[in-house]
């Protein structure tokens, strides 16, 4: 999380903790294979698209014999002033009409842990005002 949070976002670093064959769901879309999926899952969010997001964490749950760990967290987006700059205007505009450039929402992480200490499954639930509908098996 502390690297997600850096002031200086370095996108390198975060897939740094990545294994090759890592597995990642984002809260909004389907399971991503494959170090070059996630990162340009990824890339927005380190290229200020989003405004300054930061994550702030409630609880963490570690497993260390299973090799996983779950965190709970706030993302937080701030649009205001240059931090809005490179946002996508849609977001930009509605963030600061409706909330005064500054949200968040919340969800947690699940991830799973090579022996080496590589992620390989982050799986993300978080809260939306509109559920992720999708069609049952």
């Amino acid at each position: 999380m502390a690297a997600f949070n850096d002031p200086q976002p370095d996108l390198d670093r975060v897939m740094s903790f990545f294994a090759e064959d890592a597995r990642y769901l984002p809260g909004h879309g389907p399971e991503l294979h494959g170090l070059a999926a996630i990162r340009a899952e990824f890339a927005p969010q380190f290229a200020g698209r989003y405004g300054a997001m930061t994550f702030d964490v409630y609880d963490h749950v570690i497993d260390e014999s299973r090799r996983r760990a779950t965190i709970r967290w706030a993302c937080r987006l701030d649009l205001t002033g240059t931090h809005g700059g490179r946002a996508f205007p849609p977001v930009r505009w509605f963030a600061r009409i409706r909330y005064r450039g500054r949200l968040q929402w919340h969800g947690l992480d699940v991830f799973h842990f090579n022996a080496a200490g590589q992620i390989t499954g982050k799986f993300t639930y978080a809260t939306f005002r509109l559920p992720l509908w999708e069609q049952a098996s």
